[in-house]
């Protein structure tokens, strides 16, 4: 990597620490561009010659995020689309505490829910994808719409995340929450609160 490559790696860099904290301080909407530059100690000029405004900051922030959360579960995949081991969700639940910051500005719906929007969608497909391979391969038909399913499985994993995120530390461990999440996809909720057997039509 060439030295203009490395400075700007690191100007990025700075400029997306500078508007996660500030979103986390202030709200994104209550963030102006001086605001960003004056916390990375930049020049407004080196802002926009990176960026167009703020949004496309953050745009790119969320961009960046999903493509490396992606090259960390690309070699589950496979697995995956096989059986439900709950390795992608366990691998996502430690990314997201590794960037707990960035994960709590996407989760909270920081800039009128774009970057939220953006990550639900990127996860949402990604989930229809793994769905519908798994069916095909075990030779079965799903009884849900398998786009429905995603976005379920999804809205599941965000809500709980956005929930462990705010607590400071996480009380419980990557490990804990996937596995209870995973007990959950694959027993359901009535066995979930404790009932056995099948459930009545009440």
């Amino acid at each position: 990597m060439s030295t203009e490559d490395r400075r700007s790696r690191r100007t990025r860099r700075l400029l997306r620490d500078a508007l996660v904290a500030l979103a986390l301080e202030r709200g994104y909407a209550n963030v102006k561009v001086e605001d960003i530059t004056e916390r990375a100690d930049l020049g407004r000029a080196t802002f926009y010659k990176h960026y167009a405004d703020k949004d496309a900051l953050l745009s790119q922030v969320v961009s960046d995020l999903l493509e490396e959360l992606h090259a960390r579960l690309l070699p589950l995949v496979p697995a995956s689309s096989v059986g439900f081991t709950g390795k992608p969700v366990l691998e996502m639940y430690r990314h997201a505490l590794e960037e707990r910051d960035l994960y709590r500005v996407i989760l909270r719906g920081e800039g009128d829910g774009r970057a939220l929007r953006e990550f639900m969608d990127a996860r949402t497909a990604a989930a229809a994808k793994i769905f519908q391979s798994r069916a095909d391969y075990r030779g079965v038909s799903p009884r849900i719409d398998v786009e429905v399913l995603a976005r379920a499985w999804v809205g599941e994993q965000t809500a709980v995340m956005r929930w462990w995120l705010e607590s400071d530390p996480p009380e419980l461990s990557p490990e804990e929450i996937t596995g209870m999440l995973h007990d959950l996809s694959l027993r359901g909720r009535h066995w979930a609160n404790g009932f056995d057997g099948e459930p009545a039509d009440e």
